[in-house]
C-alpha cells in the first residue's frame, strides 16, 4: 500500500503547516469557509503538508491542490513553478487564484474548483465486454 501524504511530508513542512493554519489570511479563511465540511462533495484539507511544501488547500480524492497567490507571488514565479511541478509529479492538479479573487468572485472561484473536481472524479470509461464499441452505446447516451 502506498504511503499517505502525511508520511510523505517532512517534519519542517508539518510544523510550517500548523503555523500557517493558525495564521490564515482573510482570503484563505473566506475560501476555507466554502470548502470545509465537504460542501463541494469532497474533503479538502487546509494548509496541507506534502513533501517540503505546504499547499493552501488539498483534496486527496480526487487529487487537487488550490493555491491563493498574493502579490509576492509575482516575484517568485520560478518557485511557484517548482512547487506546481512537485505537486503534479505526485498526481495532483493545481489551480491558482489571486488572493483577492475569493472576495471579488467567490462563486466563480468555487465554480472553477467544482468543475475541476467533477472532471477529475469521473470514473474511467469501461471497455465494451465485446472488446469493441457496442452499437447500443449510442442509444444510451441519446435518450
Amino acid at each position: 500500500m502506498g504511503a499517505t501524504m502525511q508520511d510523505q511530508s517532512t517534519s519542517t513542512a508539518m510544523r510550517n503547516a500548523r503555523k500557517l493554519r493558525a495564521s490564515m489570511t482573510d482570503s484563505e479563511r473566506k475560501l476555507w469557509s466554502r470548502l470545509r465540511s465537504e460542501q463541494l462533495g469532497v474533503k479538502f484539507r487546509r494548509q496541507h503538508p506534502l513533501g517540503n511544501n505546504v499547499a493552501d488547500f488539498a483534496c486527496l480524492s480526487p487529487k487537487l491542490i488550490i493555491e491563493l497567490d498574493g502579490s509576492q507571488h509575482a516575484d517568485q514565479a520560478a518557485y511557484d513553478m517548482q512547487r506546481d511541478a512537485f505537486f503534479r509529479a505526485q498526481g495532483f492538479a493545481v489551480l491558482r487564484f489571486g488572493s483577492n479573487e475569493p472576495f471579488l468572485n467567490i462563486e466563480g472561484v468555487l465554480m472553477v474548483i467544482a468543475d475541476e473536481v467533477a472532471a477529475r472524479h469521473l470514473p474511467p470509461s469501461q471497455p465494451s465486454p465485446r472488446g469493441g464499441r457496442s452499437q447500443d452505446t449510442n442509444k444510451e447516451h441519446c435518450s
